[in-house]
């Protein structure tokens, strides 16, 4: 059953009646840009299309500007892409857009059910819309066997090795299948494959309510409601009583500023790995196991040369390696715009730790 005292977090409205400069099909692109940079919001009129055209225009305008094609160069244009786009505008009215011909979203009714006239930045209306699209067809997770529909802001992998990684290891575990617990539950994807592989429960947590208000609302009345249970809270939460498993897919960049909802499942704060090994202690029973799904991502591009779980094997007193399983990324596709070069060397990495 649904926690009615959880409330979602959704993309926040600005009052129909905020200053924005008209944006329609006969405006001119390089003066609207220019207000852009200056601070001053845009409405798209008349059609959904005009907002398309304009970001495409900003695009190619940013590009120009930041030309590099390395990791931080690449990291500057989407910063200023994600400002300037946000100034733009689209109009909302009892649940729809106000322009013509935009897409039906049915975000709009579930986040803003008492709502009447406002707006939400074009960035949010097409967050919203390919979220909706997910939500409503799910998307196919290889080592399921069915799709997942993630509500609107909960992150979902788009890549699958680590997945495969921790399914590939499921089928040799021979330990108890009592419990286990999901540190950041998300989407659900590992402890569905926990419960795939024998596992009688899951705990999950998790510190998104769009996570838990999804996952609650998606298992009501299925037989997952009795395999998986829930906590809106912080690593371990309510969950006190030790565990044979403990897995836990963690950001794998060190914390960002201005974090999102979304970049909490990129970033990761500094505390995060002191304060999950110190609590995974207690919570572990003497012979159980904790798996964590990370990547070499962060040291690839430059971003940190520390390791978080290398960092606790060699300064703590905790833990020992039981195993440490990698394996190699798929190379990006030839149709993407960003030079990822480092790709090739990336790897995931499925750590297995034991009491010392």
């Amino acid at each position: 059953m649904q926690n009615p005292a959880l409330i979602a977090h959704k993309p926040s409205q600005l009052s129909a009646e905020t200053k924005a400069l008209s944006y329609i099909r006969s405006s001119d692109t390089e003066s609207t840009i220019r207000a852009l940079v200056k601070g001053e919001y845009v409405r798209i009129d008349e059609f959904y299309s005009n907002g398309l055209t304009l970001l495409s225009e900003l695009q190619d305008f940013l590009h120009q500007k930041h030309p590099g094609q390395g990791f931080s160069e690449q990291r500057a244009y989407r910063a200023e892409y994600q400002l300037l786009s946000n100034r733009v505008l689209l109009e909302v009215n009892q649940s729809k857009l106000v322009v013509k011909k935009g897409p039906t979203i049915g975000w709009l009714e579930k986040l803003y059910p008492a709502s009447g006239d406002f707006l939400l930045t074009f960035p949010q209306i097409q967050g919203l819309n390919s979220a909706w699209q997910w939500y409503t067809n799910g998307i196919v997770i290889p080592v399921l066997r069915n799709k997942i529909h993630p509500y609107y802001g909960v992150y979902f992998p788009t890549r699958f090795e680590h997945l495969v990684l921790f399914d590939n290891w499921l089928k040799r575990y021979n330990g108890p299948k009592k419990t286990a617990m999901d540190i950041g539950i998300g989407s659900g994807i590992l402890s569905l494959m926990l419960v795939k592989h024998g596992f009688q429960k899951s705990f999950g947590t998790d510190t998104n309510p769009n996570a838990i208000i999804g996952l609650e609302s998606w298992m009501t009345g299925s037989k997952m409601a009795r395999k998986i249970e829930l906590d809106y809270n912080s690593l371990f939460g309510k969950w006190i009583k030790p565990t044979e498993l403990i897995v836990f897919n963690p950001p794998w960049l060190p914390t960002s500023s201005a974090l999102n909802r979304l970049d909490e499942a990129i970033y990761y704060p500094e505390t995060l790995f002191p304060d999950f090994f110190k609590e995974a202690k207690e919570r572990l029973l003497p012979d159980g196991r904790i798996v964590l799904l990370f990547s070499n991502l962060a040291q690839l591009t430059g971003v940190t040369k520390d390791h978080p779980i290398v960092t606790e094997l060699e300064s703590g007193n905790r833990y020992i390696i039981d195993r440490c399983l990698k394996k190699k990324v798929t190379a990006s596709s030839d149709k993407t715009k960003r030079n990822q070069h480092w790709r090739a060397q990336e790897e995931v990495e499925l750590w297995v730790l034991m009491h010392k």
